[in-house]
């Protein structure tokens, strides 16, 4: 196994984190955003206000998604323990 072989499994696997993260992370800041807007023209200034639908959104994402990442990550990994008997070498 070359440098080259372990440099794209690295990348593949911070690209992996990526892909699976990001939606996520893309719903917590667009309800953050939506929140701190309504907070702004409301002038409620409520720093916990923003916690409880951040955390329902997120969960919603996951009930909606949370397959396919879970698929994603599972095939990353039969990727990774296909590729052992090769870094042994």
């Amino acid at each position: 196994m070359s440098i080259g072989d372990i440099t794209n499994i690295l990348r593949q696997g911070v690209f992996q984190v990526i892909i699976i993260a990001a939606p996520l992370l893309i719903s917590a800041l667009v309800i953050g955003l939506v929140v701190a807007i309504l907070q702004a023209t409301t002038s409620i200034q409520e720093q916990t206000l923003v916690f409880v639908p951040k955390v329902l959104v997120i969960l919603l994402v996951l009930a909606i998604l949370g397959g396919w990442m879970f698929t994603s990550l599972g095939q990353y990994t039969i990727e990774l323990f296909r590729r052992i008997p090769d870094m042994a070498r």
